[in-house]
């Protein structure tokens, strides 16, 4: 299965750097990428990293150039079959489950008509707080796919849930949502 248009999410979380294999995988794989970054995302993982690895160019803003005049959340969302958040933060989770909608990535996960996936990654005092737990249920009550986070190492220092899924793990989600 090539040849599929998919857009992925980018989230301010230091998980963001299996985001970029997770992004090399689907290219190799045959699929046409586009990656949107949200301002946190980018203290982790610059977007060149990504336009190097998608040969396109990285959405950031709302209305970022002269190449989606209508506005990027409009111009992506109707071209890709697909939206994958990895990782999403508790940040981007709550905004999602509340339809709040203050950059790029809110936006366009609002305006994206399609299949939506999240890989949550987060602190598993974060993963397990009610909120948390709350938010994430409006969301798969809403249609969305999640990829749970796994239990392991974390970058605080602890072991517990909260750890992004492996972007093979996601890829495979990616591939069962388009078949």
């Amino acid at each position: 299965m090539t040849g599929r248009e998919i857009l992925i999410g980018v989230s301010g979380g230091i998980a963001s750097y299996k985001t970029a294999v997770l992004v090399s995988q689907l290219v190799q794989t045959g699929h046409g990428v586009s990656v949107v970054m949200t301002m946190a995302a980018q203290q982790f993982v610059g977007p060149a990293t990504f336009a190097a690895l998608t040969g396109r160019q990285v959405a950031t803003q709302i209305f970022d150039d002269a190449s989606h005049p209508l506005g990027a959340h409009i111009t992506l969302s109707e071209r890709a079959e697909l939206f994958c958040i990895a990782p999403a933060t508790a940040n981007f989770m709550a905004k999602a489950a509340h339809g709040l909608a203050d950059d790029l990535l809110s936006t366009l996960y609002l305006a994206f008509p399609g299949k939506t996936l999240i890989a949550p990654a987060m602190n598993c005092e974060m993963w397990e707080k009610p909120a948390v737990q709350r938010n994430l249920k409006q969301l798969r009550d809403d249609g969305v796919g999640v990829v749970d986070p796994e239990e392991g190492w974390l970058s605080c220092r602890k072991k517990g849930i909260g750890r992004m899924a492996a972007p093979e793990s996601i890829l495979a989600a990616i591939e069962k949502a388009l078949s």
